[in-house]
């Protein structure tokens, strides 16, 4: 067969696959089943040390969301510090293997998982210097050491050989993904050329020398590690949990690598303070007026130390905090669900609070609707269209404001609210 023949025959493969692709996410039953996925590994995989940590995962009926929560990674993705920083130098790059490989093994050996987007903007961290594998949406469990995927989903531009070819796969279709992400991260370039399209790319991951790190800006333990990572034959990559041992990755195990103050030195303090106040803001007022099988999670909100502050009262403690805002909850909603009231929140405002908190001010008005829900548009309330401040206006029943003081939990990336003052205005 011509080369010209090979490749055409490669097009047409890649092009029913990538068909096949687009047809499986958009089908309702694939993106049920992702998402049963991803909470049954992170149900079945507490605390292990490098994958995100799962805090539970409950469901809206009047929206029809699921929503999960998750360990907060506030030092972003790896994919984040590239794009700050150009590359990551090696040293930082060993250590943070060495824990994303330890994630890894647990999905292989324990959970007989294979990921399958394996990519950095999958590979988080917090600014504690702790990097951790997200989204197993996609990923497919096997039976056993032996069994091989036969299904085309993931980011194209990370797959393996055998994956384009649309061949059965298995664990080492993430080592490959691993090898590619490195070098990227590596270099600060993806090492193939995806600006041609998706085919064009898997052409070259199939016909083309794998890439290798240049050995005059690596040392050879990195170019090893990577090389062995991006074997064209599956059968020839080796394992995650032989990774482990390879020098590149015990090389700087002895030194002190301050991965901590690395990611630290990357991240906008003020970028953490606007994701921690938006996510308190909707996560409390979806809370707030949402569905009653919901409600007791606010509770999780607070500590023993919490107090609240509301008209000539001051309460503390998460038990005596829950059971007076449950009070105000039953006021607003009144006695028909065509009088309830629900927030709509016109006024956002955070600065840095103690060592690691943030003080966020919230504003607002108080109109009738279903529930709250966040929008492109701002945060508005489920049942009440888009409009004008002037319609906003007239539809006021009420204003309220609120302060809250937020601190750092016990857990890595959890917050909790210190101080809570809330003003409600008729």
């Amino acid at each position: 067969m011509s080369l010209r023949r090979q490749e055409s025959c490669q097009i047409n493969i890649a092009s029913a696959s990538l068909r096949a692709l687009s047809h499986r996410f958009h089908s309702c039953n694939e993106k049920r089943q992702q998402l049963l996925n991803e909470i049954r590994t992170l149900c079945e995989a507490p605390r292990v040390r490098g994958l995100v940590e799962f805090y539970g995962a409950f469901y809206s009926p009047d929206s029809g969301q699921i929503s999960i929560a998750l360990e907060y990674m506030d030092g972003g993705s790896l994919a984040d510090i590239v794009r700050t920083k150009k590359f990551i130098p090696e040293p930082i790059l060993s250590v943070i293997t060495r824990k994303v490989l330890q994630g890894l093994v647990f999905l292989h050996n324990v959970r007989h998982l294979v990921h399958r987007d394996i990519k950095p903007a999958n590979l988080l961290i917090n600014l504690n210097g702790e990097p951790k594998i997200t989204d197993f949406g996609i990923s497919s469990g096997l039976d056993n050491s032996i069994a091989m995927c036969a299904t085309f989903v993931g980011t194209v531009t990370y797959m393996s050989p055998e994956r384009i070819n649309n061949e059965c796969y298995s664990y080492p279709a993430d080592i490959w993904s691993l090898g590619l992400a490195l070098l990227e991260c590596g270099t600060g370039e993806f090492p193939y050329s995806a600006n041609k399209g998706p085919v064009n790319l898997m052409l070259q991951v199939m016909y083309d020398p794998s890439p290798s790190p240049p050995a005059e800006r690596f040392t050879r333990e990195f170019r090893s590690f990577v090389d062995a990572c991006l074997q064209k034959e599956a059968e020839a990559r080796p394992t995650a949990e032989q990774l482990m041992s390879y020098p590149f990755i015990k090389k700087y195990e002895d030194q002190q690598i301050d991965l901590a103050g690395f990611v630290q030195s990357v991240f906008d303090p003020t970028e953490r303070l606007k994701d921690l106040s938006d996510m308190l803001t909707v996560h409390y007022y979806m809370l707030f007026d949402g569905p009653e099988m919901r409600w007791p999670h606010m509770k999780g909100l607070y500590s023993s130390n919490s107090t609240l502050s509301f008209g000539n009262q001051i309460v503390t403690g998460a038990e005596e905090i829950f059971t007076t805002l449950t009070n105000i909850r039953n006021m607003l909603a009144g006695e028909r669900a065509e009088e309830r009231l629900v927030h709509v929140v016109e006024n956002l405002q955070c600065c840095a609070f103690a060592k690691r908190g943030v003080m966020i001010r919230v504003s607002g008005t108080f109109v009738v609707g279903t529930h709250f829900v966040p929008t492109g548009d701002g945060v508005q309330v489920e049942g009440v269209p888009s409009s004008s401040c002037m319609d906003v206006e007239k539809r006021r029943i009420g204003t309220f404001n609120e302060q809250f003081c937020m601190e750092p939990g016990e857990h890595i990336g959890s917050f909790y609210i210190l101080k809570q003052e809330l003003h409600i205005q008729q």
